[in-house]
């Protein structure tokens, strides 16, 4: 889909643009707010990101535009963008996984619901997880944090997201296995920690 989308691209960048928007403005939004746990500051960066790629592309020649590796092209712009906002605050501020995205809808709208979870209980367990993940997410190291949100949030391959990060291969295996162990740790240190603090 994206080498028809980058033909496209490179034959009429205005008539082909808002596909790319349609195509991946969810996905943008989706990192930057994983990695910055902040709806508003998400969706600025998302916008950013596409005005800026908007930007690029109208710069390059038509070679060039059909050799793009669409997906790590733009996880890279919003991580950019995402980085330089990190750096006027201390701290990523945490953010249900349920937040609303561009379209209006939470990831529980979005995602199909097996029968084992229409129950309401069902339904508020789930939320409490993803907003308990969601934390954890947010605490970890940027350098872990980042690769994690990537791989496992994006799905994006290692090979895209050697190009995303201009890091090999290797080193984000290393920071993906490492990221997934400490989101493990203290998964299991929240759970430890619950019964104690109901009988305190």
């Amino acid at each position: 889909m994206d080498d028809d989308l980058l033909g496209a691209l490179a034959v009429d960048l205005d008539a082909a643009f808002e596909g790319l928007v349609l195509a991946h403005q969810d996905r943008l939004y989706t990192i930057a707010l994983r990695v910055l746990g902040d709806p508003r500051d998400a969706e600025e960066i998302a916008q950013d990101a596409l005005v800026r790629a908007y930007r690029a592309l109208a710069t390059y020649e038509t070679d060039r535009v059909r050799a793009l590796r669409l997906r790590p092209w733009l996880a890279a712009i919003v991580l950019n963008l995402a980085r330089n906002r990190a750096t006027r605050r201390r701290e990523p501020r945490t953010t249900s996984l349920d937040q609303p995205g561009p379209d209006g809808r939470s990831l529980d709208e979005r995602l199909p619901l097996r029968t084992d979870q229409t129950e309401p209980v069902a339904a508020v367990v789930r939320r409490e997880g993803a907003d308990r993940w969601a934390a954890l997410l947010a605490e970890l190291p940027a350098r872990y944090r980042v690769p994690v949100v990537l791989r496992h949030v994006d799905g994006l391959s290692f090979a895209e997201m050697s190009a995303a990060l201009a890091k090999p291969e290797g080193t984000l295996k290393a920071q993906v296995h490492r990221g997934l162990a400490l989101l493990r740790a203290a998964h299991e240190a929240v759970v430890r920690a619950e019964p104690q603090e109901l009988t305190a």
